[in-house]
């Protein structure tokens, strides 16, 4: 299995040393520098810059999956347009193996490449990932220095990859002022990067709420002077953060804990929800493609019944 390419980056890459990606009938060059290279010519985004088309990147690992529509009416339904993962259990997976609770989040960064991977290959048009909650500025210092530190290094490590593969990449929250300034910037310059990708839409939920994105949502419903009368479903909608995200489908929540955590609280409404006992960084392309067998044995009726 070829692993994703490791993207060094330095404030400056002295003679312009590069990483290529190249894939069958297409090749690129990705480099990243400290500077703002700004958008023109190539595709080239703040700190991220990339040339050729790139339209498949590296090798990815193969995942066996069905064929988004099974062949068949009443055996099973499509593949879930949208899953969503809250991905639990880094500390506990250090803290069994007598670990800083670091090295768990350090050795999730595998699981997320493979869950994309996954995800992809299987036809999933819509993949949220629930990587730093509004909650979580609670936890000590030091590992949230940690975490923004870490974040930052996997989102430049793997932009190239990213881009390569035609995801298009989001943010949902990331509004704090306390988000280092750099870190920020690459969210910023990764969105735009990848603006254009007609691929699967990757959106990473980071210092998010579910709670704040209604809050947020009603004060937008305020401001723009909308009646109390005017206002339903659809509309209250068109006025959250990123309001073309469809509804969720289906929810994996890892370590085999059993709670929503303020994730997404409006678009999980009727979403399905598994919770595999498994620690997110032992959680592989394998379970993920057990997790949407199991969706799509499910009846789902909405409230409705079977006739």
């Amino acid at each position: 299995m070829r692993h994703p390419p490791r993207w060094s980056l330095r404030t400056r890459i002295e003679g312009g040393a590069s990483m290529t990606s190249s894939g069958a009938g297409a090749s690129g060059q990705a480099r990243a520098t400290g500077d703002s290279v700004g958008v023109g010519g190539v595709s080239s985004v703040g700190s991220f810059e990339m040339r050729g088309k790139g339209a498949e990147g590296p090798a990815a690992p193969v995942v066996p999956v069905q064929p988004r529509h099974p062949p068949g009416e009443g055996r099973q339904r499509p593949v879930p347009r949208h899953v969503a993962c809250v991905m639990d259990g880094n500390g506990r997976w250090a803290q069994q193996r007598s670990l800083p609770r670091t090295s768990g989040h350090r050795a999730a960064e595998t699981t997320v490449i493979e869950v994309i991977e996954a995800a992809r290959s299987a036809g999933v048009e819509w993949l949220s990932l629930y990587a730093f909650s509004t909650e979580n500025w609670r936890r000590p210092g030091e590992e949230i220095d940690f975490l923004m530190r870490l974040v930052r290094r996997v989102v430049r490590k793997h932009a190239a990859l990213l881009y390569a593969r035609g995801i298009r990449c989001r943010l949902l929250g990331a509004e704090d002022p306390r988000i280092p300034t750099p870190l920020a910037q690459d969210f910023a310059d990764l969105t735009t990067l990848t603006e254009n990708n007609r691929g699967m839409t990757l959106t990473v939920a980071f210092d998010h709420g579910g709670r704040q994105d209604i809050v947020s949502a009603a004060r937008s419903l305020i401001r723009a002077g909308v009646s109390a009368d005017a206002v339903d479903q659809a509309s209250f909608a068109a006025h959250l953060p990123v309001p073309d995200t469809p509804d969720v489908d289906l929810v994996i929540r890892t370590s085999g804990e059993q709670r929503i955590s303020n994730f997404m609280l409006w678009q999980v409404a009727y979403a399905e929800w598994i919770f595999p006992p498994v620690l997110w960084p032992d959680f592989r392309a394998s379970h993920f493609l057990e997790c949407l067998h199991d969706y799509r044995s499910r009846d789902r009726r909405f409230g409705g019944v079977t006739s």
